[in-house]
């Protein structure tokens, strides 16, 4: 297995990682032949759904345009959950036939993203063994426990950096070994999601570094897979992979795959596989004093970083440490985001009232700010029955006005939203070696201008929203790193801020926010 520094050296020596200081004038360094049309293919799976999208970029021009889309939905096999790994295949090569019908050739290359964590098994023959489970099995049920018995939770995140959640890749490998699963019994090899698609597309195994990260079983000091866990779980560190890099070629459309959709020797591109660590690699941003949200069901708010930030202090906050693009590190927080609203919709949806998204906006902006205040992360949010009434529970048990309308629910969450953005950028300012001066928001919440306001007002500093596509921009533009078209994180960046004007919103009201955010510590604390 390569050390994690000999791949970085490799990447350098091939290009992928721009040694030379970028110039301002960006058609004469970023695309050397700037008319040539390049197109590619991006797979961007989510755990609801999934999508194909044709992207084509023209000199400093950038376009997309979705081809299919797709159901993912995890199924219930005698009482555990799983992903249909072999229907979603299907999908992909619809995808890639689509693609040769809607323009009359093949793409340049092809590259996979999807959702984190989960992760499937080959036997000696190179054949999958039963169906992948999913995240949400509960199996993992009690399994953080079990393996802080082998070791203590403070070594495990000294060794990972990454958060505690049950359903991390380590654990649901300690879950099978503890129920002497005869499928890891006949294992000889271990793919996470996107790495099995990559493999059934060309025969290659290999393991994606941003996804590979994600998994806890990662070491970022080391740089490698970290022995001592599988030696913990009584696991053979065999069946774990060579990591690569994002912007990685590890092969091309196999035979079979070709024949059956039409397609050439495509090559297929090991992009940054986690979809989050895509979606950060398109912020448009310059420099490094910045901070970044990804905003949508589930927000992450973090900085980029070069190295690993674990310490005593970033554990107690459960920051976690996930990797990025050019082997950086995207540090970050998971934040409950859009989940509050779209719980308390589909409340008033049963009720016969079906509200937009703009009239929910409308409603909040109509309705008085600050009557009420909660911690969207507290365990009441959850996955309660009734989303609306568990804010009622909270704001009674907090001493706060309960919301009556549903524009006062709206604007609860809203305002809330905003002040922990705040709070987790307080935590961040503290740990973070530079300071930050902006706030990017990215994904399907950058939409939301009132919210983007909001935020700017409750952290004090300009929110630059967009894009909101760009788990598929970031998946495309690696794509075109490893092809040469571009050359660095940098250039990625630079060309979708050339097709990408994000919508700048300024701090407004701040005394306000100041007395708000003091509530809300109160609230919450």
């Amino acid at each position: 297995m390569l050390q994690f520094k000999s791949l970085i050296k490799t990447y350098q020596k091939n290009q992928f990682v721009s040694k030379t200081k970028l110039s301002t004038k960006f058609h004469s360094n970023i695309l050397p032949h700037t008319m040539n049309k390049h197109s590619f293919l991006a797979f961007d799976l989510g755990a609801t759904s999934g999508r194909s999208i044709a992207a084509h970029l023209t000199g400093d021009k950038l376009e997309m345009k979705e081809l299919t889309r797709f159901p993912n939905t995890m199924i219930n096999v005698r009482g555990h959950l799983h992903w249909d790994i072999f229907s979603l295949f299907e999908h992909l090569k619809e995808g890639l036939r689509a693609f040769r019908q809607a323009e009359g050739c093949d793409p340049e290359s092809i590259g996979i993203d999807t959702w984190g964590v989960d992760f499937g098994l080959l036997a000696s023959d190179g054949s999958i063994l039963g169906i992948p489970y999913a995240y949400r099995d509960s199996r993992t049920d009690g399994m953080m426990d079990e393996f802080f018995k082998l070791i203590p939770r403070d070594k495990v995140y000294e060794l990972t950096g990454i958060q505690f959640m049950q359903l991390n890749s380590l654990y649901q490998l300690f879950a099978m070994k503890k129920a002497n699963s005869s499928l890891l019994n006949a294992a000889t090899d271990l793919l996470f999601i996107p790495d099995l698609l990559n493999y059934l597309f060309t025969g290659v195994k290999k393991s994606e570094f941003t996804f590979a990260t994600t998994s806890q079983l990662f070491n970022p000091k080391t740089r490698t897979w970290e022995k001592s866990l599988f030696d913990a779980m009584g696991v053979d560190m065999k069946i774990m992979q060579e990591i690569v890099l994002p912007g990685t070629i590890i092969g091309k459309v196999s035979a079979d795959v070709a024949q059956e959709t039409g397609a050439g020797e495509i090559p297929v591109v090991s992009v940054a596989l986690h979809d989050t660590g895509s979606a950060i690699a398109a912020v448009p941003a310059e420099g490094a004093n910045w901070a970044y949200l990804s905003s949508g069901t589930w927000s992450l708010m973090g900085i980029e970083t070069r190295e690993a930030l674990i310490n005593a202090r970033t554990s107690e906050l459960n920051f976690t440490n996930e990797g990025g693009v050019e082997g950086t590190y995207r540090f970050l927080k998971n934040i409950t985001g859009m989940w509050l609203l779209e719980q308390c919709r589909k409340v008033w949806s049963q009720a016969k009232k079906d509200f937009s998204y703009p009239q929910l906006v409308e409603m909040a902006q109509a309705a008085k700010p600050f009557q009420c205040l909660v911690d969207p992360d507290a365990p009441d949010f959850m996955a309660p029955a009734d989303m609306t009434e568990a804010i009622r529970q909270y704001c009674v048990k907090t001493g706060q006005h309960v919301p009556a309308s549903e524009g006062e629910f709206v604007r609860c969450i809203f305002d809330s939203l905003a002040l922990k953005y705040l709070s987790v950028l307080d935590m961040l300012r503290e740990v973070s070696p530079n300071p930050i001066e902006k706030l990017h928001v990215i994904g399907g919440g950058s939409k939301n201008a009132f919210l983007n306001q909001l935020t700017a007002n409750a952290i004090g500093l300009p929110v630059l929203a967009g894009p909101s596509e760009a788990t598929a921009l970031g998946n495309v533009m690696v794509q075109a790193m490893a092809l040469g078209v571009v050359k660095s994180l940098a250039e990625i960046r630079q060309v979708i801020s050339k097709s990408v004007q994000p919508d700048v919103f300024n701090p407004q009201d701040t005394t306000a926010w100041e007395a708000a955010y003091q509530q809300y510590q109160k609230v919450t604390k």
